[in-house]
């Protein structure tokens, strides 16, 4: 099956049918509760994720949150 994520053509040959948004977050190694996705230009909910079948030439967008950043110490004289 082949699918546009971010963009990139992919191509998944093993996918199980029916191949679920579930199904392809996992197997991009990515982790659930720090994902957001939209499929052909609409967000999908994640508690639907696993009964939203993908099919041939869908388009996703798939946003992964990371934290980080610096941390900003003050010194009291």
């Amino acid at each position: 099956m082949k699918l546009q994520i971010n963009g990139e053509e992919r191509e998944f040959a093993n996918a199980a049918v029916p191949f679920t948004l579930a199904a392809l977050i996992e197997s991009l190694g990515m982790k659930p509760d720090r994902v957001a996705v939209e499929l052909n230009r609409d967000i999908v909910s994640r508690a639907l994720w696993s009964e939203t079948a993908l099919n041939e030439g869908d388009r996703l967008e798939v946003v992964q949150f990371v934290g980080g950043g610096t941390e900003r110490r003050t010194q009291i004289a």
